[in-house]
């Protein structure tokens, strides 16, 4: 690995064959997760569907399960406990608790979870009304769609609508991956999900851009030679920064995900895997994406006017 860093590499990434199958692979990746997102859709955490948010701290480790069984015991279903922080504080995630209120809720809290574990004290209560949920998974998801359409106008205005629409191309192949993992695998997927996804693209967007920036320098520097070898050229030359970054970064997120405890966990693992995807995309799907277009040297020549058809013209 640290061999592959320091040379320069020469590995033919885009030749024809090796684009198709990558191509192939993330057409498969894209399609299952669209099929399990419209069949099975997404766990949505309380931020979409409303609830009760409850953190707790003890005088003495928690125990989740007993804790669990005493809310499920006193009525409180498909409650969500979960640790964060040190071993002594609980986060309990309820569904909308219709006409209670928040005075009478905590004292039956502070009750049930003194049953789980005891010595207990109810630092915060939050309710979020399902409508409220309703309204940020629509601003959520208008987020995503507005950063990729602003994403799409800034890369066109610095390269060329080819590269634009390849750089998008591997943006939503990111979002819809990283998002369908979420509901293949049936993970809850809250606002800090849509936090990571957001620096997903971001992250993808900027190992993109300065690949790109690459093409472009190669594209006039190898003059005479075809768009597909300066591409690939330009990936081996970004390889070992694209590398550096990609396990350096996922290093620190692994940490926060076996360090971080349960609340944090959906965030690193929206990270790892957008990462992961990004690093990928941004080498075959953004690159491959641009080629398909046809890309070449005159995409990014300006026109230049003869001055004396110029001085022609009435």
């Amino acid at each position: 690995m640290f061999r592959l860093i320091k040379e320069k590499t020469n590995i033919n990434f885009l030749g024809k064959s090796r684009r198709t199958v990558a191509l192939v692979i993330s057409a498969v990746f894209v399609v299952a997760s669209i099929l399990s997102l419209s069949t099975r859709g997404l766990q949505f955490g309380i931020d979409f569907t409303g609830g009760v948010l409850v953190e707790a701290a003890y005088e003495q480790p928690a125990d989740t399960d007993a804790i669990r069984s005493a809310l499920e015991s006193d009525g409180f279903a498909s409650a969500l406990v979960q640790q964060f922080g040190p071993d002594t504080d609980v986060l309990v995630r309820l569904p909308p608790q219709d006409d209670v209120e928040t005075s009478e809720l905590r004292d039956r809290l502070e009750a049930t979870l003194e049953r789980g574990t005891a010595g207990v004290e109810i630092r915060r209560i939050e309710a979020v009304s399902p409508q409220v949920g309703a309204e940020l998974a629509e601003q959520g998801g208008l987020a995503m769609i507005f950063a990729l359409l602003m994403i799409f106008a800034y890369v066109m205005f610095r390269f060329q609508w080819k590269f634009a629409a390849g750089a998008v191309a591997a943006l939503a192949h990111d979002v819809i991956v990283t998002v369908g993992f979420f509901s293949i695998f049936g993970l809850p997927f809250d606002l800090t999900v849509v936090a990571a996804v957001l620096a997903v693209i971001g992250y993808s967007l900027n190992d993109t851009v300065v690949t790109f920036d690459r093409v472009r320098e190669n594209f006039f520097k190898l003059r005479g030679v075809a768009a597909e070898e300066a591409m690939n050229t330009s990936v081996n030359e970004m390889l070992a920064r694209t590398l550096i970054t990609g396990i350096t970064t996922l290093i620190v997120l692994v940490a926060l995900l076996t360090l971080g405890g349960e609340a944090i966990a959906p965030f690193s693992i929206a990270l790892i895997v957008g990462i992961i995807i990004g690093t990928y995309s941004s080498i075959y799907t953004a690159s491959a994406t641009a080629l398909l277009l046809g890309v070449n040297q005159q995409d990014l020549v300006e026109p230049v006017k003869d001055p004396e058809l110029v001085d022609d013209l009435p």
